[in-house]
């Protein structure tokens, strides 16, 4: 009885300790499902990172992977989104500035018509 009693005592034991670090990348893992759920994509991104280097190999592993990649390219999606943005609104000064010094050479054009006909008359 007391070697039955022993070893269900050592299972508990080792189980209870091999299941520490399970409890830990779980506890990661989950923070950083959480930050991504909240927004805060550049920390989930931090966070996945940080499991996947401590739990490389973990069952979760492959799904951290995928969250983080896709977070990742969510997040350079978001980069170019804001970097055309600027580019748009920098092309639009630059087409509204055009457009002023065209319609100054369409006035100066004008101009220069009916310098052109008034000399036409004067031959």
């Amino acid at each position: 009885m007391r070697r039955v009693l022993a070893a269900v005592l050592l299972a508990v034991s080792l189980a209870g300790c091999a299941s520490l670090p399970f409890t830990r990348g779980a506890t990661l893992l989950a923070a950083a499902d959480r930050l991504a759920r909240e927004g805060d994509w550049p920390g989930a991104v931090a966070a996945y990172d940080q499991y996947l280097a401590q739990y490389p190999n973990a069952w979760a592993a492959p799904r951290a992977l995928e969250s983080r990649d896709t977070l990742a390219a969510m997040l350079a999606a978001r980069a170019e989104v804001t970097r055309l943005r600027q580019e748009v609104a920098r092309l639009r000064d630059e087409l509204a500035r055009r457009e002023v010094d065209l319609a100054r050479l369409r006035s100066d054009l004008e101009r220069l018509k009916q310098i052109d006909l008034r000399l036409e008359r004067t031959r």
